[in-house]
């Protein structure tokens, strides 16, 4: 099978669990070293020491997504100690950790195995190491506790007694594994093992960083975007207090100090000269003329079911709209930042990033050195959503140094991440349906326009499909006789990457919705007619996804109670109250289901009371983290849903900061409920898949109260009144 545009996302998190036994420790140095050279380490991941202190390396990112508590919980199940014993730390690209790329919810899923069979195999070399020194059989022995027990005498021996013995034997390619049943770890909610070092400031994220000697940059960039550098004076900027130097590099001009606000102060007195471009005209309103003439064009094509051109002729009766999905921006807390020391043949690299062997790599090309000159040390990261997927921040910082001979932290103001990230490309989509004469569906199109995404690789435009370009268009879970998708590419100069979810919130927000109002034109619940529409309860195969319609509905039926679907609403004095509902499987893994409750007021005004999501992610490994990360994920898509906008103008963005790029509060914040449906499938991601329903969710609730169809996004109070 043909790599998909989506693989790419998610191999990261796959490729980099796999675990080889064989592999020497190697790369001690780019971690944190401890006062000796530990005497066990049977494969890349675990050191356990003399005194018994057992070491974790995390080839994942965190960026508040828990990975290092679920990683630390699967390695302790199996290797038999106290998670709160074990010491986590951050992996660097290396010979040992080739694939650190942490996106796509994949992290768990491609974990869950291979890094059991990690614990498992030192657990199984210290048993032996213990029988052997005790002379018994090494059936009678087992690990308990970060020790081996002897049953039947109760002699017991620490790990860290045992570990110059284990050291000497080979590593079993294939150690036996517990059954779920025998779990104590896995499946208990568990709080961060990250979380006192995090709330305390103890945590080290990129901005954190800081080191004797180093330097502060600030980047002036083209507005426009593609726009490049004419020329500049730097006379007023190198007047600035703590500015040092000023020096050009491939994006721009950075401006050299002390400090970071020197930095900033030195780079807004610049006189600059850019040539703007071709794109200098460009604004949101010709954009999404290109996107909606797109719809009306042959496109990709994507699922094809039926004949739905002949359902639609043949249909008793037909209803069409067309949905808009604006392009979003990441905004994470912490905006772009990185540090570079380049010297002699050599470069080191402070950063939190999602793509750290690309930030390796990266460094490596622009200094022509091989990779394995390149040190890049990881620190957490205050957010990520797919923007750091993005490595530009780091090539700065590798330029600004090479330039100056010191050692440079880049930092981007909220501005600078505002207006110069990778967003979430804008899409239009057209959708029609057609009804038989008792009101069943018998025909869906769904015609999506969109950009690609230039993080990514161009696409193999002769093997073009909706499914590949498009997710939440094709691997739709209901049964439709009669269906067909597609998608039209619109060449856009905004530079596009994966946004928390990529391209399902837009597509699902327009299916959802539209779904919706065909369940309006039949005059059908809209819980009743999802349930028809799975009610085979199979399992289906849509291209390389597999769709379980018994999980999507129980996921569905367990949404709908939980919120109390049918029910009054409480009553809200001068407001309109209502529901609405969505579901969707996310990448035929996460099977998801939310309610929303809102209310609008007189002008017009949304505020969303409750939402509450059933999710099947298989196995919970961490309760507690799926709860937390559902929670993360429904405040982003409310945010979404409700605020998020980029808009261009004379070819740049107009929005600079939070102001005008609102997210959601604290006290806008909904009662937010998760309900776990049990599950003995293979752990799937969570940090996405309750993103895509909440926009649809609430605008299918806003036009249960009001009558009106939110048919773009964000919901204006002017379109409801």
């Amino acid at each position: 099978m043909s790599a998909t545009r989506r693989d790419v996302l998610r191999w990261g998190a796959l490729s980099g669990a796999a675990l080889v036994l064989s592999v020497p420790w190697g790369d001690a140095d780019a971690v944190e070293t401890p006062s000796a050279a530990p005497p066990f380490a049977p494969n890349p991941w675990i050191r356990i020491g003399r005194d018994g202190a057992v070491s974790f390396v995390v080839a994942r990112a965190e960026m508040g997504q828990g990975v290092r508590t679920s990683y630390a919980m699967l390695l302790a199940e199996e290797l038999e100690v106290d998670v709160s014993t074990v010491k986590v730390l951050h992996a660097s690209p290396g010979p040992d950790y080739r694939r650190m790329r942490t996106g796509g919810s994949g992290s768990v899923y491609g974990g869950f195995t291979p890094l059991r069979k990690a614990g498992a195999a030192a657990r199984e070399m210290l048993i032996t190491a213990a029988a052997a020194g005790w002379g018994v059989e090494r059936a009678t022995c087992r690990a308990e506790n970060g020790a081996v027990v002897h049953g039947a005498s109760g002699r017991r021996k620490a790990y860290g007694d045992l570990v110059e013995a284990a050291a000497k034997l080979e590593a079993p390619k294939e150690p036996p594994l517990k059954a779920s049943k025998d779990f104590r770890v896995i499946g208990k909610g568990m709080a961060k093992v990250d979380g006192a070092d995090i709330v305390t400031g103890r945590a080290v994220y990129g901005l954190d960083v800081r080191f004797p000697g180093m330097r502060f940059a600030a980047v002036a960039r083209c507005p426009v975007f593609r726009g490049k550098l004419l020329r500049f004076d730097d006379t007023r900027a190198r007047a600035v207090p703590g500015v040092r130097k000023v020096v050009a590099i491939s994006n721009g001009v950075a401006v050299v100090a002390n400090d970071t606000w020197s930095a900033i102060k030195g780079r807004d007195a610049l006189d600059v000269t850019w040539d703007e471009g071709p794109n200098r005209e460009i604004d949101s309103a010709a954009h999404w003329k290109r996107l909606e003439e797109a719809t009306s064009r042959p496109g990709a094509p994507g699922r094809h079911d039926g004949d739905a051109a002949a359902a639609l002729t043949g249909a008793a009766k037909r209803l069409a709209a067309a949905y808009r999905f604006p392009i979003q921006a990441h905004a994470p807390l912490e905006p772009m930042n990185a540090i570079a020391h380049v010297t002699e043949g050599r470069c080191e690299v402070w950063v939190g990033t999602q793509a750290a062997n690309q930030a390796q790599e990266l460094a490596a090309k622009i200094l022509g050195i091989g990779a394995d000159r390149v040190k890049v040390n990881m620190a957490f990261l205050g957010g990520g959503f797919g923007r750091r997927l993005g490595i530009d921040y780091v090539g700065e910082a590798v330029e600004v140094s090479k330039a100056v001979g010191e050692p440079v932290q880049v930092v981007w103001t909220r501005a600078d991440d505002l207006q110069h990230g990778h967003f979430q490309p804008a899409s239009a989509h057209s959708l029609e349906a057609g009804l038989d004469a008792v009101g069943n569906l018998v025909a869906w199109t769904h015609r999506v326009a969109g950009s690609f995404l230039t993080i990514l690789d161009p696409p193999d435009l002769t093997k073009l499909n909706a499914a590949d370009e498009a997710w939440g268009s094709s691997d739709y879970p209901y049964a439709i006789p009669n269906a067909h998708v597609e998608f039209t590419p619109v060449e856009t100069p905004v530079a596009t990457g994966p946004w928390r979810a990529v391209t399902y919130p837009s597509c699902v927000f327009a299916r959802e919705s539209f779904l919706d109002e065909v369940a309006h034109a039949s005059g059908k619940d809209p819980l009743a007619l999802r349930l028809s529409l799975l009610a085979a309860r199979d399992v289906v195969k849509v291209f390389d996804y597999t769709i379980d319609r018994a999980r999507q509905t129980r996921v569905l039926e367990v949404a709908a109670a939980k919120a109390g679907w049918g029910t009054p609403l409480p009553k809200r004095p001068g407001r309109r109250t209502g529901r609405g509902l969505a579901c969707n499987v996310y990448d035929s893994d996460t099977y998801v289901a939310q309610v929303a409750e809102i209310s609008v007021g007189k002008a017009g005004d949304v505020r969303v009371h409750r939402i509450v999501t059933a999710i099947d992610c298989g196995l919970v490994v961490n309760p507690l983290g799926v709860e937390s990360q559902v929670e993360s994920a429904v405040l982003w898509g409310l945010s979404a849903a409700l605020h998020g906008e980029i808009t261009i103008e004379k070819g740049r963005v107009a929005q600079s900061g939070y102001h005008d790029f609102p997210v959601a509060l604290l006290p806008g914040t909904p009662t937010l409920e998760t309900h776990l449906v049990p599950s003995e499938a293979r752990p799937a991601g969570v940090g996405e898949p309750p993103v895509p329903c909440v926009a649809p969710a609430v605008a299918n609730a806003v036009f249960a109260a009001t009558g009106r169809r939110v048919r773009r996004l964000p919901i204006r109070a002017n379109q409801l009144t």
